[in-house]
């Protein structure tokens, strides 16, 4: 079956159902059981049984089995957010005394959680340069348990060759675990390139419409256990009615990744022509570092991607920005909006250094008309101009 076809048949169940097409939200604490033995053996429950209402519903499920159907995992467990996927995967792998290697152009809070909770907890993280490939050997140790990955990498969009460091994680007994979050289940499929554990943030193109928070952790038959088990005893459990709305979403995520697409490549290619652009940074530009190793791997290209400026002053990047009608800004990305920050990769890097001539911004194209957004940011680069010859 056909992706397309997946995302709109995955989860559902209309005889379950009552002949109703989409899985109907179940809101639900307490599940009443019939007899004791009923009760008693309601705590062995296969995984698409009711026992409490943290433990998951019949939403839950269907969502889960939606998503894994999509990534081409065993199984997929829903929790509150992106942020708690990635917090669930790491300590479903991690005890004091362990190691773990993590990216250095990793998502911000991955960053914190590392060098806060499991620092805290007698975990020892080492940062390790995105573009290491299979060198990723020299760094793992007997006591390395995790390999996480995030690619492209967040804010720089550096592409990871992840057959090789899925390759040398598992030779050393290693779990990979991928926040795959910028592809979605539909343009990267990380079970088919070695990884063990794909987690991502639902809040994002799953839902596609910027109104839930939800993370997804994805796993192999062989780690899927640790991952659940994990997840029940943390409680981060999503809400039924967030579970619903992803579902929405993704029935639609195929035909709103394409677009996305399309609006990205038009506004980077755009960019590129701008002489107040140093450079842009998108994989899915033919002149990208990390294009050929995208286009080996990947299905497809989000509509997030960054930008880096030639020398402005602050004030002048805050007069762009600030006077911009159809780009907001605010953090997550992923919904139907278009959407603009400035982002200081510099401060967040550990093993590698990024030293660029100006400021960083981050571009989610969202689903308007591109000629639009073009005049948007066109008029934005004549504040910036304009406000930079004043200073």
């Amino acid at each position: 079956m056909k992706q397309d076809t997946v995302l709109v048949t995955a989860g559902r169940d209309p005889e379950r159902n009552h002949g109703v097409v989409n899985p109907p939200v179940y809101h639900a604490s307490t599940i009443v059981f019939p007899t004791v033995a009923a009760l008693e053996n309601a705590g062995k429950r296969d995984f698409h049984k009711t026992y409490y209402g943290r433990n998951g519903t019949p939403t839950t499920f269907a969502l889960e089995d939606a998503v894994a159907a999509a990534e081409g995992a065993y199984r997929s467990t829903a929790v509150a957010s992106g942020k708690a996927a990635i917090c669930t995967a790491l300590l479903a792998f991690l005890k004091p005394g362990d190691h773990l290697l993590l990216v250095d152009s990793c998502y911000g809070p991955t960053r914190a959680f590392a060098k806060g909770m499991l620092a805290n907890f007698g975990i020892e993280t080492t940062f390790f340069d995105p573009m290491i490939g299979a060198g990723i050997a020299d760094l793992i140790r007997p006591e390395t348990k995790v390999v996480f990955t995030e690619s492209p990498g967040s804010q720089t969009f550096e592409v990871q060759d992840i057959p090789a460091i899925a390759a040398a994680a598992k030779a050393a007994g290693a779990v990979t675990i991928m926040d795959n979050t910028w592809a979605s289940p539909l343009y990267f499929k990380p079970f088919d390139h070695g990884v063990d554990v794909s987690v991502q943030a639902g809040t994002k193109y799953v839902v596609g419409h910027s109104d839930a928070m939800l993370g997804i952790v994805s796993a192999t038959e062989a780690t899927h256990d640790a991952i659940r088990r994990t997840a029940v005893e943390l409680g981060g459990c999503p809400g039924p009615d967030d579970c619903y709305l992803a579902l929405r979403g993704l029935r639609t995520l195929s035909v709103r990744l394409v677009r996305h697409q399309e609006n990205a490549l038009r506004l980077a290619r755009w960019l590129q022509q701008r002489p107040e652009v140093s450079e842009v940074l998108y994989p899915a530009l033919p002149d990208d570092p990390g294009h050929t190793l995208w286009k080996r791997d990947f299905l497809g290209a989000s509509g997030l991607f960054g930008v880096v400026l030639n020398k402005y002053s602050k004030d002048a990047l805050a007069a762009m920005l600030d006077g911009l009608e159809l780009f907001g800004m605010g953090y997550s990305w992923g919904g139907y909006e278009s959407l603009i920050i400035p982002t200081h990769p510099e401060s967040i890097r550990t093993a590698t250094r990024w030293e660029k001539p100006g400021p960083t911004l981050r571009i989610h194209a969202g689903l308007e008309d591109p000629d639009d957004l073009i005049a948007d940011l066109e008029r934005g680069f004549g504040r910036l101009a304009a406000t930079d010859a004043d200073t």
